[in-house]
């Protein structure tokens, strides 16, 4: 009787330290894929920050272009506005299917915006604009560094969320798959092209 009260206490003890020790490491790739997704905030607001003044220094230049700095506002706008439903939730998926969108959009309306600065010379020679390109060009790159680094994290804690025993755990203590972020670049694509 002793010996069967001793085995089902080791068995216990190990059934005990084994959820432990999926339950934190679940709380560690979560944490890794907020910590992701920060990263691609930082280059969010960076992006962000720099198109209003992209516009102030294309305006002055592009008086018959009003519809398209309007357009690139507007768009920068409703990033912001995802940005930031997506900051306070980075485990929804629907935020980050609508920070994608509004990110795809921004890009479209940016991309619109350097091509309508190609057909000015003055305005692509201006040190200012072209200063501003180079840096927006330079986030745009660490955008996707940073994006493929949050999907990949993303990838690697839903598939802990998914495998046995991990889903045990995960069921019983609340954990859900994060969204990835996937900008649909059908809008990249249907940019128009400059020819000299």
């Amino acid at each position: 009787m002793a010996r069967l009260l001793g085995f089902l206490f080791a068995v216990l003890a190990l059934l005990l330290v084994g959820f432990f020790l999926i339950y934190n490491r679940l709380v560690t790739l979560r944490n890794r894929y907020r910590n992701a997704y920060a990263q691609i905030d930082v280059q969010l607001l960076r992006r962000h920050d720099l198109v209003p003044n992209l516009v102030e220094t294309a305006r002055a230049y592009l008086q018959h272009e009003r519809a398209t700095l309007e357009a690139v506002i507007a768009a920068r706008s409703a990033a912001v506005d995802a940005s930031q439903r997506a900051t306070a939730q980075p485990d929804s998926a629907p935020a980050m299917a609508a920070l994608g969108q509004a990110e795809a959009a921004l890009g479209g309306a940016l991309g619109r915006l350097m091509a309508v600065v190609e057909q000015y010379p003055d305005l692509k020679a201006d040190a200012t604009m072209a200063r501003l390109g180079e840096e927006l060009a330079s986030t745009e790159n660490r955008l996707a560094f940073a994006r493929q680094a949050y999907n990949d994290a993303v990838m690697i804690y839903n598939t802990a969320l998914e495998v046995f025993p991990n889903v045990l755990v995960a069921g019983s203590m609340g954990f859900r798959g994060a969204g990835f972020f996937e900008i649909d670049d059908s809008a990249v694509r249907a940019l128009p092209q400059v020819s000299f």
